[in-house]
């Protein structure tokens, strides 16, 4: 039994440990996938042409990213902002009486008239919420192509990890640009990235701090009767 004890509850503390060293860190975005879409056809060469008709077929060229490997700066410009209300108020009144005689008399039974009764109920509510939301991330962040699209789009991931202090301030950006939308200055804002996944936040003993305990979770839960 004393051997089995040490065995049952040091893997619980190794879990606990675990739990907590990872709660409150900001958790990074999975690397993104190959995109499987359909391949344009490329034209048949014509006979005696020097170039072939396509996509490819570039004059000039400029500084702005375009093939993979190439980098592009993100300008993060997220600004978002929601407000909610709701208001509901019911009220209820009913009044119910009843009177009767029997044989052409009242029944009485000390003195009180029995059938001559009546009832009232009155039931109120009233309910009001109210939720304002609002966030805001603004900075640059550079990311590099890691798959052009047979349609020209470029998907683009990038990060950045500042080590502050104890704690780690992370950055991500994942998405879809269109190379016309890229800038003379090959910046794109983050508005104008389709399917954009953009994480921020922190990792390491600081961000741990603003985490509930267990013990707060679990009062705090939505199975818990309020």
């Amino acid at each position: 039994m004393k051997r089995l004890l040490p065995a049952l509850v040091f893997p619980l503390l190794a879990a606990c440990g675990h739990g907590a060293m990872i709660r409150g860190d900001v958790q990074p975005l999975a690397p993104v996938a190959v995109m499987q879409v359909p391949v344009q056809p490329v034209a048949a060469p014509t006979a005696g042409a020097i170039y072939r008709e396509g996509p490819g077929l570039r004059l000039f060229t400029d500084r702005k990213a375009r093939e993979v490997g190439d980098i592009v700066t993100v300008t993060l410009t997220e600004r978002t902002q929601a407000s909610t209300r709701a208001n509901t108020k019911i009220a209820k009144e009913s009044t119910t009486g009843m009177s009767g005689q029997l044989f052409g008399a009242p029944v009485t039974l000390g003195g009180r008239d029995l059938l001559n009764n009546s009832l009232s109920t009155s039931r109120d509510f009233a309910g009001d919420g109210n939720s304002t939301q609002s966030n805001q991330i603004t900075g640059t962040l550079t990311a590099q192509v890691v798959q052009k699209l047979p349609n020209g789009n470029l998907v683009i991931q990038g990060s950045k990890e500042l080590t502050l202090n104890q704690g780690n301030e992370l950055i991500q950006v994942q998405g879809i640009i269109r190379p016309s939308d890229i800038g003379p200055d090959n910046t794109i804002p983050s508005t104008r990235v389709a399917d954009a996944r953009i994480v921020y936040g922190g990792r390491g003993p600081m961000a741990r701090s603003n985490a509930m305990g267990w013990l707060d979770r679990f009062f705090n839960g939505a199975w818990f009767p309020n």
